[in-house]
Parts: structure tokens; C-alpha cells; sequence
């Protein structure tokens, strides 16, 4: 579990003016801007980058805002005074008004550039010019950058306005999905889940952007109509927003001569890569050839076991794209994200998913984009061969890397001091013929109960009489493990800190959004405090509206049981 900052007690950041002290730009002072690029950011038309590692970019405002939430937490653990959030400097430049920047602030934000593929494949036809030099943060603009409580910081605002890798969209993003995106990281943070982190969230009073979505209870797969949404801007943080996909652009440039300075380019990148998400574990002594190795190495134990958390709490990325995947080994892009209720491991909420990003398969695509960054830093070793095969030897231990991570994860799910995959698969094969409530059910676990009926409330439908033997006997051989292990009330409280009492549940957050469109962010608040502790018992008011099962008439509902990218 997160621990929490001591700051708010004494919060070292009070005014708009002590925050800009804290802003040391590390990114655009270490790396290349495309040298096609304006000075003054004034870039917001679709055009190739052909070089660079950012395109400096000025957000475009949203009209009118006005505050809904900042994260409590992250504002603790920064050092920054809560009033800061009402601040009116403050909430301009965190809607998209840079113009209030002061020294040692910069007038202008950054956009970059990265590289797509899908289950190591890497496509193009997402860019317009068909070239890939097109794809990019199209509303995703960094604002700020700085040191709080001697850690480094990035500050990136989502629907700030399009940039140059925009592709002719209006680079805004809806309140809805604002208020979705704000309200995941901080409870993936609560969960103890590496994520990036919410700041603030504005919505405008005045501005609208139309977006294909879902009429009321509409059953259908894709949207059925055009909606307009109020435009909100909500900021993430992230101790750099460096991604996979952004290697493999480089990387391609210099597999491809594109330019002479493309080499250069990557090591720039991944020596930044290393300085920013890094630089604790790796010693700067090192070669960089043999840092490049280290990185290897960490990476593919950061992203194992992000992956292994995401399934332990029941998460589903949902497009986990080589661009969807930061490089830092965190959470990152929640868009068509979900939390699985009725368990099935083919769970995808997305509709334009497939089984291939599906809940089960999560370790399946984390491997093939840990093969598009093995890719993509290898020609870094060209001159070395022993430490080609050093990286080779990486690479060909993610399978077992990651299976030992779900192993583990598992054995702590359960309870368990080893694994037992008799165990495991049996429970697994029951909980989908019972039609198990995934957080509901492992919470009922953790009671270690003697009786069955204490699991089948967490049951979507009645079980027959040859499944209930099943279980009554699946249940007997665990107890006995249990008991095995030791003393059951320490197990108990061993797994309620692994299974989360309240999970995400898409028709409690849908309401949330709806009201906010009114103008009324109570439930927004309210879902802030429940779940900032996910694990913890709450009060009956909380239990009796947040923990139980799905209803059916929010099965097969469109925006709910599943839904577009539309945001």
C-alpha cells in the first residue's frame, strides 16, 4: 500500500509563484527539437516530423473553465498547498493557458513523437501521410516539468488542443473520458499499482466537442449517435511520459538512415530514458553499453510485474499498443481501460480490443511490446557482441519472468507460501463455470469461510449440484493449505491487503460523469473517497452502494458493459 506524504501537514508550495521555482525542464534541455519546428510553439496543423525528439507546441485553452477535483494525494506528496487547485493562474495553465508562464517557466509545451505496432508488428496506416512520421501525441502536450521533494516530475495535459501529430482531429478530450482517466490513477495508486498520476481536472463552461457515443440503454456494439460532450482537460504526471513506442521511432530512423544524426538520436533518447526512470538502480559508472543491458534487465522486471498487478486487481488495459506502454514500467493511457466483474478471461471492454488485449492475454501482449523494445535499443550494441547476447538472454527469459510473476502473484491472491497450480487452474475453471464476481469473490477468499455459501454471494448465477461438490471440495483441500501456512487470521488480513474490497465498476462511474455534465461533481468527490481506500472496510452506506454484484440491465449496455474510444 502507497504511504501517504506528510506534506499536507505543511505544504511547501503555497502560491503560483512558488511553484514556477520548481520548474527545471530536463527534456527539452537534454534533447533535439525538430529543427522544422517553431519557436514560439505556434504548430498545430498535421505534418511530418521527420527528426527530433519533441515538437515544441503551445496548448489552446479551453474556454471559460472551472474547477471539478485535484488529487488530494499526489498534491500531498508534491508539497503543494490544495488551495493551489482554486488558484486562478494556476487553473489556467492547467486548462490549456501557458500564457501565464513566468521565469524559470517556458511559454511553450512539448508534443512527441512515437511509432505504433501491435503484437510486434509495427503499422502506419494510423498516420495520414502513410509514412509514420505523423504519429504522435495528438492532444497529450507536457506543460511543465520540475523538481518537488527532490523528485522529478512531468506535467502533461490530455486534450490540451492538437498538435502537429493531431491527424487532423481537434485534439480535445470529452468529460467523460476526462473524468474516467482523473479517477483511475489515483485509485490504481491506491491499489499499489505503478501508474502515472492525476493533478486537476477543469471542464469548460462553454466549449463542446461532438463525439460518437451511446443513446440510453442502447444495446448496440458501436455507438449509435453523435453527442456533443463539454471539452475538459485533465493533467497527468508521470516521472517522464517516455513510451515504447518512442524507442521504436528512433530506432526505425536509424535502421533506415533516415537521417544522419538518427543513431544519435536514439542513444540520446535512451540515455534520457535511463536518467529519468532509472537512475536510482542503475549505476552511472557503468558503461553505457552495459547500462543498456541494466535497462533491459529492469524493464522487463518492472513490466512483468505491472502486468501480473493488473490481473491481480482485475485490470484490463484494453489496447496495450507498444505506445500504450511506458517505458518506465507503469500504468499508462487510460482510454479504453475496464475492470473485470463477472469473470471471464477473455474480458475485454473495448470494442475494437479483440481476445488478443483481452484480460487473460494481458501477459501475451506485454511480451511482444518488451520484443519491440529489445528491438529498438539493440542496434546500441552493434560493436559489442557479448553484450548483443547478454540483451538476447533477456529477452528470451520474459516468458519466465512473467510466468514467475503470476506465480507469485497468485500464491499471494490465495493466501498460499507456494504456488499450486492444481489449485489455481481448478479455482479458475470454477470461477467461470459459477460465474464468479472477480473482486467480490477473492474478497469472500479472504475470509478464509468453511461454508460455501459465503462465495456464492459473490456467484451471478445458481450453481448445480455436481458444481457446488466441486467446490465444496476445492474449498477443503485450500483450507488445508491454509492452515498449513499458519495462524488463519494473519492469513486472513495477509489477503484482504492483496484483494481489494471496491473495485471499478463502470455503471457506478457512468452516473458520476452524466451528473458532472449538469455541473454537479458530487459523486466525482465521493468516488474519490472510496476509492483512495480500495482495500479498507467503509462504512455501510459505502458497502451497501458499492459492493455488490452487477445488475443485469447494465449487461450487454453500451458506454457501460463495453464502449468505443470515442473521447
Amino acid at each position: 500500500m502507497p504511504a501517504t506524504s506528510s506534506a499536507y501537514e505543511s505544504p511547501t508550495t503555497k502560491t503560483f509563484a512558488e511553484f514556477s521555482q520548481r520548474a527545471d525542464y530536463s527534456f527539452m534541455d537534454s534533447l533535439q527539437a525538430d529543427p522544422q519546428a517553431t519557436s514560439d510553439g505556434h504548430d498545430h496543423h498535421p505534418r511530418q516530423v521527420f527528426s527530433g525528439h519533441y515538437v515544441p507546441v503551445t496548448p489552446t485553452a479551453i474556454s471559460e473553465p472551472e474547477y471539478i477535483a485535484h488529487s488530494k494525494t499526489l498534491f500531498n506528496e508534491l508539497g503543494l498547498s490544495h488551495e493551489l487547485a482554486h488558484d486562478t493562474q494556476f487553473r489556467r495553465l492547467f486548462s490549456g493557458d501557458i500564457t501565464v508562464a513566468r521565469e524559470p517557466m517556458r511559454p511553450v509545451g512539448w508534443a512527441t513523437g512515437y511509432a505504433l505496432s501491435i503484437y510486434g508488428t509495427e503499422y502506419i496506416q494510423q498516420c495520414p501521410f502513410g509514412t509514420g512520421n505523423g504519429y504522435g501525441d495528438g492532444r497529450a502536450i507536457s506543460v511543465f516539468e520540475g523538481l518537488f521533494n527532490g523528485r522529478r516530475w512531468e506535467m502533461q495535459l490530455k486534450g490540451g488542443g492538437p498538435t502537429p501529430y493531431c491527424r487532423g482531429a481537434d485534439g480535445r478530450a470529452v468529460l467523460r473520458s476526462s473524468v474516467r482517466e482523473f479517477l483511475v490513477q489515483d485509485y490504481m495508486q491506491a491499489l499499489g499499482v505503478p501508474t502515472s498520476r492525476s493533478l486537476t481536472l477543469y471542464v469548460s463552461r462553454s466549449e463542446t466537442v461532438r463525439r460518437p457515443w451511446y443513446t440510453q440503454d442502447s444495446r448496440s456494439i458501436d455507438p449509435d449517435i453523435l453527442v456533443d460532450n463539454p471539452a475538459a482537460i485533465t493533467t497527468r504526471v508521470a516521472p517522464s511520459f517516455l513510451r515504447v513506442g518512442q524507442l521504436e521511432l528512433f530506432a526505425r530512423r536509424a535502421r533506415n538512415n533516415e537521417h544522419h544524426d538518427a543513431l544519435n538520436e536514439l542513444q540520446m533518447i535512451v540515455k534520457h530514458l535511463i536518467a529519468r526512470n532509472y537512475q536510482q538502480e542503475i549505476n552511472q559508472g557503468l558503461t553505457f553499453t552495459d547500462q543498456v543491458v541494466e535497462l533491459a534487465h529492469l524493464f522487463r522486471g518492472r513490466l512483468t510485474s505491472l502486468v501480473a498487478n493488473w490481473m491481480r486487481v482485475g485490470y484490463c488495459q484494453g489496447n496495450f499498443n507498444s505506445d500504450n506502454c511506458a517505458a518506465g514500467g507503469f500504468t499508462l493511457d487510460y482510454g479504453p481501460f475496464g475492470f473485470c466483474e463477472l469473470f471471464d478471461p477473455r474480458f475485454q471492454p473495448w470494442t475494437g480490443g479483440g481476445d488478443h488485449f483481452s484480460f487473460f492475454n494481458q501477459p501475451v501482449a506485454a511480451e511482444a511490446n518488451y520484443q519491440m523494445f529489445w528491438a529498438a535499443i539493440r542496434p546500441l550494441l552493434t560493436d559489442n557482441k557479448e553484450a548483443q547476447a547478454r540483451l538476447d538472454q533477456i529477452r528470451d527469459g520474459f516468458a519466465k519472468s512473467m510466468s514467475q510473476e503470476l506465480e507469485t502473484m497468485w500464491t499471494k491472491k490465495l493466501g498460499l507460501m507456494s504456488y499450486d497450480a492444481t489449485l489455481v487452474n481448478e479455482l479458475l475453471q470454477l470461477m467461470v463455470l459459477s460465474n464468479v464476481d472477480y473482486t467480490i469473490f477473492f474478497r469472500k477468499l479472504s475470509q478464509i469461510p468453511d461454508q460455501l455459501k459465503v462465495l456464492k454471494e459473490s456467484f451471478y448465477v445458481q450453481s448445480s449440484e455436481q458444481i457446488d461438490e466441486q467446490w465444496i471440495s476445492w474449498l477443503q483441500r485450500w483450507r488445508d493449505r491454509i492452515k498449513s501456512c499458519g495462524e488463519i487470521r494473519m492469513r486472513s488480513a495477509a489477503m484482504k491487503l492483496i484483494n481489494p474490497k471496491y473495485t471499478w465498476r463502470e455503471w457506478l462511474i457512468a452516473p458520476a460523469y452524466k451528473k458532472a455534465e449538469q455541473g454537479d461533481y458530487s459523486l466525482i468527490k465521493e468516488l474519490q473517497a472510496v476509492f483512495s481506500n480500495p482495500y479498507d472496510e467503509q462504512s455501510s452506506e459505502v458497502q451497501e452502494k458499492y459492493d455488490h454484484l452487477k445488475p443485469k440491465k447494465f449487461f450487454y449496455a453500451g458506454g457501460v458493459s463495453h464502449y468505443s474510444c470515442s473521447s
